[in-house]
Parts: structure tokens; sequence; C-alpha cells
């Protein structure tokens, strides 16, 4: 018997290694081509997080509905003009047979909200064409970003959007990088929050994303700010490249308790 123990834990470390060989050369070869390994993350094909570390755990988590969903949204943001004729957006799409109501469906998610600071100066300033086009310009950045650390940009709201994530490291990274990549001459600012939320196809509820928004409003451009959960939430060693700067208590609006927020900043 034990020598049996010992063959499979041989034949397992066997399989093991050839398993990560195989992955490292398929990332390898996937990385002569930028452009197609950047749509086979966005759309869910592949994890950016298996990409940084080939081999370590499952390729991928998404479904194939949710492949589909992120595949056309891609297409809407790139090419509007496609469904612009049908007034839907990708998620009308994918669910034009059935009613929109909220159920009792829960899911423990990230909520994120962020904002254009300066926005409505910006529109008045520049004009109406110009804000559009750099709000355009501003959603066809965000759009992979959020897809490609695994989101989903629940709704547009004026200059901001509704993100939520399945987890809490990916959603901060990807506030991170839509600050970075914010559309010039504004700024992005983010405020993240985690917990319990009702999920409908094209809206989330409950008072997790009731704080988020708050702890948006707190944000200055170009920050990001995390809620206490959230930083609880997160793995117990650092991140790389990523820094958590000192907890303060805040005052959100409809929120009895004061809220402790901290900033996040690339190291």
């Amino acid at each position: 018997m034990p020598a049996l123990q010992k063959s499979l834990r041989v034949s397992r470390r066997a399989v093991a290694s050839m398993r990560q060989m195989a992955a490292e050369r398929f990332v390898a070869v996937l990385g002569k081509d930028p452009e197609l390994l950047a749509q086979m993350t966005e759309v869910g094909l592949i994890k950016r997080e298996w990409l940084e570390e080939p081999g370590s755990g499952p390729m991928s988590d998404a479904t194939p509905l949710e492949v589909l969903e992120r595949t056309l949204s891609s297409v809407v943001e790139r090419r509007p003009s496609l469904l612009a004729s049908m007034g839907l957006s990708a998620l009308e799409v994918l669910s034009a047979s059935s009613d929109d109501e909220i159920e009792d469906q829960r899911s423990h998610l990230t909520v994120a909200f962020t904002d254009l600071e300066g926005f409505t100066s910006y529109t008045a300033r520049e004009g109406d064409v110009a804000a559009a086009r750099l709000l355009s310009e501003h959603y066809r950045t965000a759009g992979p970003i959020v897809r490609s650390r695994g989101g989903r940009i629940v709704k547009r709201l004026g200059d901001g959007l509704l993100i939520t994530f399945p987890e809490c490291t990916a959603a901060l990274l990807a506030a991170l990088e839509l600050v970075e990549m914010a559309p010039e001459p504004l700024e992005v600012r983010a405020g993240l929050h985690v917990g319990e939320v009702l999920v409908g196809r094209s809206d989330v509820l409950g008072h997790v994303v009731n704080v988020a928004a708050r702890v948006t409003e707190t944000a200055k451009g170009g920050e990001v700010l995390i809620s206490h959960d959230l930083r609880e939430a997160l793995p117990a060693e650092e991140l790389p490249g990523v820094q958590i700067g000192r907890a303060r208590k805040r005052r959100l609006k409809g929120v009895e308790e004061r809220v402790e927020v901290s900033p996040v900043i690339r190291a």
C-alpha cells in the first residue's frame, strides 16, 4: 500500500509538471500575438491571473453565457452602429425574451463606482460634441479593463459606471487601471465596497451598493478609496505593486455610522 501511494504521488507530480510546461508554452505562443491575447482575456476565455502564473488553477471561470455577453458588449463599444438601429445594448439583446425584474437572487460581490471629476465643467467649456467624444473614448477603454478582470459593467450613469466583480482583488486592480487610463484632461475617481447584493440582469441593489456610491463621492480625482470591509476581504499577503494607505473614518450621506475608508495607490 505505501508503495502504491508513493507511485500515485509521483504520477500526480509528473502530471502537474506536464500541465505547467504546457501552460507556459501556451502563454509563450499567445504572447507573440498581443492583440489576440488581449481579446481572449477580455471575453473571459483566459483569466489574467492565470496568465501571470500559468498553470495555477483553471484557465477560466467564465461560463459560455458570460463569454457571449462580454463578446457582445465589446462589439457594441467598439462598433456601436451595429446595434444602434435596434436601440439595444448587448445585455438587452441577451435578455429581450424575459422580464427585467429584480428577483431575490443574492450574491456576494465587490461593487465599484467610478466617475469623471470635472466632467460637467468640461462639457460647459468644450461643448457637447467634445464631451460625447471623450465619454465614448472612456467607455471603450474601461470596458476591456473591467471584463479582463472578470468584472461586469452593470450600467452607465452619465459619466460614471456601476461595476461588480466576483473577486475583490480583481476589483481593486481594475479600479487602479481605470484611474490610470483616465481620458485627458479629466481624472477618474473610484470607490469600492463588498458584501451581499440583490442581482438583476441590468441592476444591483442593496446597502452595499449605496455605501460604494457614497465612498466614491468622498474620493478625489485620481483616487481609489476602499471600505474597511473590502480591506479586510483582501488577501493577507500584500498585493505586488499596490499600497493601501492609512484608514480614516468619514461621514457618508445616508449612512448612520461613520465608515472607515482607505486610499489605494500604486507602490
